[in-house]
């Protein structure tokens, strides 16, 4: 079996977060850039599929050279090949569209992405990518199992769980529950010495148009200061609950 992993190179949730341009490009100075969340469920559970199946596992990014340091760090936890294709990720199609080049490159049976990144939060990705490549498409995946050409796949839905059959190739959009946050690796001395021996092709993109464009980016509002109100007061409490949070 033959595994992809898409790997979006986001924002470190504690990164403080600025723009530039009147507000229409993202301040990268001084930003750490980590593996997107639910794209590390994904390649958690494909290195299992790797350890107990045999599975030859490769990951994906479509990013610059600044993205390189993130695809090291999948090639460390165990990946066995990291592309990266080199552009700028405008928007959720023409990523799709550059990820899904490299699977019909490639070859896979199962493509595993997250179901959202954490910066944009668009949750495009994985299903333009089935429609482009005419493959099954699992979303808010939380658990995979694969046996020969048939997947199991389990997602949630509204008030609970369903549990979905289907034949390979496919691709899902996981998320947390594909993989516990207790099994989330961290690369140890003997990974990162390996990561830097392994194969890193970086491949020009195809030529694609975004279909949106980013206008501007709005940070939300402060907080407003804190009104502290005596205990014994519940008139005034009634108030402003009323005229001011206007939740009553």
């Amino acid at each position: 079996m033959k595994i992809l992993v898409c790997i979006s190179n986001v924002p470190d949730t504690t990164s403080k977060i600025n723009f530039t341009e009147d507000d229409t490009k993202f301040d990268t100075n001084g930003v750490q850039f980590v593996i997107n969340p639910n794209d590390e469920f994904g390649l958690t559970r494909a290195m299992w599929f790797k350890e107990k199946q045999g599975a030859v596992v490769h990951v994906a990014t479509v990013g610059e050279i600044q993205a390189e340091p993130t695809m090291r760090k999948a090639l460390a936890i165990g990946a066995d090949e990291a592309i990266r294709v080199n552009a700028h990720p405008t928007d959720g199609f023409f990523v799709a569209s550059q990820l899904a080049e490299v699977v019909r490159q490639g070859g896979y049976n199962l493509v595993i992405a997250g179901r959202e990144s954490i910066d944009y939060n668009g949750g495009m990705v994985p299903g333009i990518m089935s429609e482009l490549l005419d493959m099954s498409f699992v979303n808010t995946c939380i658990g995979l199992e694969i046996e020969g050409e048939s997947a199991t796949a389990s997602r949630e839905i509204d008030g609970g769980k369903e549990t979905i059959e289907a034949s390979l190739p496919m691709i899902i959009g996981g998320q947390k529950g594909l993989v516990e946050e207790s099994d989330l690796r961290i690369p140890n001395m003997r990974g990162i010495m390996m990561a830097r021996q392994k194969k890193l092709t970086v491949v020009e993109p195809t030529e694609v148009s975004p279909a949106t464009q980013d206008i501007k980016f709005e940070k939300p509002a402060p907080k407003g200061d804190v009104k502290l109100v005596d205990a014994g007061n519940i008139e005034e409490l009634v108030s402003l609950l009323h005229s001011e949070a206007k939740v009553i």
